[in-house]
């Protein structure tokens, strides 16, 4: 047919539409790529599939290990960005090098609190090669999960793998590869696990560091004011990050915080009252009855 044919949205359409799922109303969930992350085998036998929720925002980094059930998502543990000054990291916490030990974090956290941290201690000696973590005989397995990544863009050298990365070297099984890791070049296949290894301890934002003191004394005070408040510079910031990890390895455990009592502030109108309260407060039959009683008397 050679004629444009005109899509006529009629009442026999409008009567079979369904209405989408109200995240992807809003854009927030990918249920293409969920229904294969979350949906498990039947012969399985309903066996949790795990997965690790990172996101990263302009302030923070988030990672999760979650399991899928019915009645909706269940996180087992977390680790943010935030509590990387806990382990000594006070500044950069959204760059690559943070990722990592956010991913790092939730790896120990997660195997001390179920009590294999012992079992299977990870890749110790980071270089940014591959590692895959191996079962130990007559023991119990690591787990096993897969990344979400969500609506992130999964390029080349996204921050979001290196949390799986980080995951990864804390013990966890993750299927992973090396082709959207910093030194993976598309052409030849061939991977430099060298780069790798210096986006892990922040070696691109030390390069950067020497470059902009170089080139602009005045912009790097103002860029890097953080930095220098905290005693960072380009030469030290490996070592930094050495400290970290061994600091995270050390003690993973989430530190509880202490509630923070408010005092009620000063009201201005009069309080709500319940249901209870506001029939305590009305007088009772037998009240009305005895009050005009004594009018009587008195006339």
């Amino acid at each position: 047919m050679g004629r444009n044919v005109k899509v006529v949205k009629n009442r026999a359409y409008f009567k079979r539409y369904q209405v989408p799922f109200k995240r992807r109303r809003e854009g927030k969930t990918d249920y293409y790529a969920r229904k294969r992350m979350v949906v498990q085998a039947k012969n399985k036998y309903n066996q949790k599939k795990y997965r690790i929720v990172a996101r990263c925002t302009n302030k923070d980094v988030i990672a999760q290990f979650v399991y899928s059930t019915i009645t909706g998502d269940k996180v087992m543990t977390s680790a943010y960005a935030h509590e990387l000054p806990n382990y000594g990291l006070t500044v950069g916490l959204t760059n690559y090098a943070a990722c990592y030990c956010v991913g790092l974090l939730l790896a120990r956290r997660l195997q001390k609190k179920f009590g294999i941290d012992h079992l299977y201690q990870g890749q110790t000696n980071i270089d940014g090669e591959m590692y895959h973590v191996e079962n130990v005989e007559g023991e119990k397995a690591p787990f096993k999960c897969h990344i979400d990544t969500g609506l992130a863009r999964t390029s080349k050298g996204a921050r979001i793998f290196a949390v799986m990365k980080g995951a990864a070297d804390g013990g966890l099984s993750i299927p992973y590869s090396n082709k959207k890791f910093p030194g993976y070049n598309d052409e030849d296949g061939s991977f430099n696990a060298a780069e790798l290894r210096a986006q892990i301890f922040g070696q691109h934002v030390a390069n950067y560091m020497r470059q902009l003191s170089e080139e602009d004394d005045e912009a790097y005070k103002k860029q890097f004011s953080k930095f220098i408040k905290a005693g960072v510079n380009a030469d030290n910031l490996e070592a930094l990050y050495t400290k970290v990890h061994a600091a995270i390895r050390a003690n993973p455990e989430a530190k509880k915080s202490e509630k923070k009592t408010y005092k009620p502030k000063k009201r201005f109108n009069a309080k709500k009252l319940t249901y209870e309260e506001r029939l305590a407060k009305r007088p009772r039959l037998e009240d009305l009855q005895g009050a005009d009683d004594d009018d009587d008397e008195e006339e």
